[in-house]
């Protein structure tokens, strides 16, 4: 009998500890989920986090350049509106265009106020008109100037042609002519440039003279820096 009671005891005792175990077991493994979820939990915040500081980063990059973009398109604006005055009786007269667009500023000048017929050397009135431009150009700090020199497409003959052979040839001269004056006048090479389109972009119909006449002009054109 006491046998029989004490076999029983030691069963019960062994059942006890092991269930102990099972519990504690359980309670580890629980345990340690939760941390493993938590740390889980944690890496994910950490990489909301950087995202957002680096979603914060480019708004700010993007704020900047719009801002800028915004002072550029102020200082054309003022620029065109400063020309439009200066140039008021030139424009009144068909001598002068002037637009802008996207922050691209145009002056169109039709080439008899700048040049005599033929010729690539600006004349004493085309330099005084340059001067009133200049005055102004004189402020633009954020902007490439480029200079276009364009024709009709009447071909150049005679003697005329032995020093322009083309229209290219005319173009470019009167361009270039322009830009080494700006230069002159204090305007920093560094945004100056000139270019030749001769014949081929014309802003008329080469049809009639007054279509012509358009098309033979100097474009100076402020362009945003890249």
């Amino acid at each position: 009998m006491k046998r029989t009671f004490f076999v029983f005891a030691s069963i019960l005792i062994m059942a006890l500890f092991f269930s102990g175990c099972l519990v504690s077991e359980g309670k580890y493994i629980k345990k340690s989920e939760e941390a493993d979820n938590l740390a889980k939990e944690l890496t994910a915040q950490k990489e909301r986090n950087k995202s957002l500081a680096d979603e914060n980063v480019a708004l700010k990059e993007s704020t900047t350049k719009l801002e800028k973009k915004s002072k550029e398109v102020e200082a054309a604006s003022n620029t065109y509106k400063e020309l439009l005055q200066e140039m008021k009786g030139e424009i009144a007269k068909g001598q002068i265009t002037i637009t802008e667009l996207k922050g691209k500023l145009t002056m169109d000048v039709v080439d008899k106020i700048l040049f005599d017929s033929g010729e690539a050397t600006v004349k004493e009135e085309g330099l005084a008109v340059l001067k009133r431009v200049v005055d102004i150009l004189k402020n633009v700090k954020d902007k490439n100037i480029r200079v276009e020199g364009h024709t009709d497409n009447v071909k150049i003959i005679g003697r005329l042609a032995q020093k322009y052979p083309t229209n290219w040839d005319l173009s470019y001269a009167r361009a270039i002519n322009v830009t080494k004056y700006l230069q002159e006048q204090g305007i920093d090479p560094k945004i100056l440039s000139a270019t030749a389109f001769g014949e081929y972009q014309p802003i008329a119909d080469n049809a009639t003279p007054e279509g012509r006449a358009k098309n033979r002009r100097i474009a100076i054109i402020l362009l945003p820096k890249e």
